[in-house]
């Protein structure tokens, strides 16, 4: 049963690598023998990532990529293809950030970097590597990063909460076109896990005030997205295409 959710030998390209949820999933992927191209600003910490997952006897190429920026996409892109002849086969469209404040007083900088990160971002890495998929007339997974704030609104929230439903929809749409060309594309919206965006306030009281309205009382552990990750990217989830699969312990459904 394990090898149907294997992805041995399959070139993955993981955004936001660097740090949190897209480090684990690059490490996932590499330990299910996927060749992993670690991509995004802080070339250091990629690095550092790529060491250890060679030293493990995984594959990995590091790529800097801005995904705001067309161009570097675009240049990502021909990395990926010069080093190994083909495109990513799975893309996990993970790079994302957050700035938070009443819609009133938020900065209209902050609204479009996180607009421009999370929305435009996961359309430009989307559109290049399907487009080489398509050109080269290969399936592949693309699994869009969403979240539960796309589904369950909270106050301070307004950017990246309209932010991770326009991804969430716009997953639909590019399912519906890709799949006659056998690229599948499908998002996972994670709860709370701790990363670097949001550890302040998890650690915080009112993060622990939220704590207790998660239907399950806590926050996600990382290796509880490693299953919905695999299953997306390998032949286990082979006819599924435009669904957000929601892990986060219940608190989507739980009482206001």
């Amino acid at each position: 049963m394990s090898d149907f959710f294997n992805v041995h030998g399959k070139i993955a390209l993981i955004t936001g690598a660097s740090s949190g949820l897209g480090r684990h999933f690059a490490k996932v992927l590499s330990n299910a023998g996927a060749i992993v191209v670690l991509a995004a600003r802080r070339r250091d910490r990629l690095e550092a990532l790529a060491a250890e997952i060679r030293a493990k006897g995984g594959m990995a190429l590091v790529v800097e990529m801005d995904v705001t920026c067309a161009d570097s996409v675009a240049a990502g892109l021909s990395e990926v293809i010069a080093a190994f002849s083909q495109p990513a086969e799975i893309i996990v469209n993970n790079s994302g950030l957050s700035r938070e404040g009443w819609f009133t007083q938020m900065d209209e900088a902050d609204f479009d970097l996180v607009m421009n990160t999370n929305v435009k971002g996961v359309w430009l890495v989307a559109k290049a590597f399907a487009g080489a998929l398509v050109k080269a007339g290969k399936p592949g997974s693309i699994i869009n990063i969403s979240s539960i704030t796309a589904l369950r609104p909270g106050h301070t929230l307004a950017a990246y909460a309209a932010s991770k439903a326009a991804c969430d929809h716009m997953t639909r749409v590019m399912a519906i076109e890709m799949a006659r060309y056998g690229v599948r594309v499908n998002a996972i919206a994670p709860g709370y896990f701790e990363t670097e965006i949001n550890d302040a306030f998890l650690n915080s009281d009112e993060g622990e005030s939220m704590k207790k309205r998660v239907a399950m009382r806590r926050f996600g552990e990382y290796d509880e997205l490693t299953g919905p990750l695999l299953l997306l990217a390998s032949e286990a989830g082979s006819y599924m295409t435009g669904a957000t699969l929601v892990v986060d312990g219940g608190h989507s459904q739980s009482a206001l």
